[in-house]
């Protein structure tokens, strides 16, 4: 529990790459500032040009990251590709905690599916259905932030994360 012994709820936004998710939980963290606070996952992948340590996501090696998870640092992780891990880190859930606020999740399907697994009631996981798998590969196109070895690897896991 965080400070004074504040358990907030979690809300979970889960959608495959390029379905909005992000875009709904900037507004809803933008319009309840006072209220929500975001849980930044790590990841062991790139950081890419635009994005801030700490606040995109917390960029950790490969090496650091196991060793988290030795260490039972994380409340859930998944290797989404090989050796490209992202994962909840408990400290994170109480930092937020800790801020006397209820945590918002921009996360991936097995990821919102494990933290809902632990916390259960406390969660309210929200997957957000995009308009069709064609118009999710154009804005992941559209991003130009990924090779095509990328690409493709993404398009994969949205035809599991849709099945």
């Amino acid at each position: 529990m965080g400070a004074r012994g504040f358990k907030g709820k979690m809300v979970i936004f889960t959608a495959p790459s390029g379905a909005g998710k992000t875009t709904i939980v900037r507004h809803l963290l933008k319009r309840y500032k006072n209220q929500l606070g975001f849980s930044t996952s790590a990841t062991t992948r790139d950081r890419r040009d635009h994005e801030v340590d700490g606040k995109d996501y917390y960029f950790l090696s490969l090496e650091k990251f196991r060793q988290k998870i030795s260490d039972g640092a994380f409340a859930e992780y998944e290797e989404v590709y090989r050796d490209q891990f992202y994962g909840t880190l408990k400290s994170e859930i109480e930092r937020i905690w800790s801020l006397g606020k209820h945590i918002i999740f921009d996360i991936e399907v097995k990821g919102a599916t494990n933290i809902k697994s632990i916390y259960g009631d406390e969660c309210l996981a929200v997957f957000i259905k995009p308009p069709s798998f064609s118009i999710l590969v154009e804005r992941l196109k559209n991003r130009k932030s990924e090779t095509q070895s990328s690409l493709s690897k993404r398009i994969s896991r949205m035809k599991k994360e849709l099945s």
